[in-house]
């Protein structure tokens, strides 16, 4: 099962590379990893998504509890909670193509960020069903790079994580 674990850590040098570090050397997989000071910006919010079963993501959640640096963690994938992800595109663009990169963008509420004669770059925001779905839409011949975030994660509603 696919799995959000929302970190709140003091802000220091080597902090990412220990929780990263836990991870690889106990074989867990981190299908993405966001990371980024909060509003007081002696912490920093990272977002780890990993598939296992629960009882893997709770040992994992235990060995983040016992790191220094970690003051809270959440699995954000136990309640209810909002996630996206950024995603820009470079997209081939010429003759009928273009007309037709722009309709695509316009009904995924993507935004076309940089035109050139034969290229757009699109960028669009949304869960990873969202950013696929534009993807498979567009079609693999038409795409020329791609650039995804990772997902970040929030809880719904009065679920907050601070200290």
């Amino acid at each position: 099962m696919r799995h959000i674990i929302s970190i709140l850590m003091e802000n220091e040098a080597g902090a990412l590379s220990r929780v990263s570090g836990l991870f690889s050397a106990r074989a867990y997989n981190i299908e993405s990893l966001t990371v980024a000071p909060t509003e007081d910006t002696s912490l920093s919010r990272m977002t780890i998504v990993s598939v296992g079963s629960d009882d893997v993501i709770e040992q994992i959640t235990k060995q983040l509890n016992k790191l220094i640096e970690v003051v809270k963690v959440v699995d954000l994938s136990e309640a209810p909670h909002l996630e996206r992800e950024l995603m820009l595109v470079k997209v081939r663009a010429t003759g009928k193509d273009r007309e037709e990169m722009k309709r695509i963008a316009d009904i995924f509420r993507g935004r076309i960020i940089d035109v050139t004669e034969s290229t757009y770059v699109i960028e669009l925001t949304g869960n990873n069903a969202k950013l696929d779905a534009f993807l498979e839409a567009i079609g693999k011949a038409l795409i020329l790079e791609t650039v995804r975030t990772g997902v970040c994660g929030i809880g719904r509603g009065d679920r907050i994580l601070k200290v």
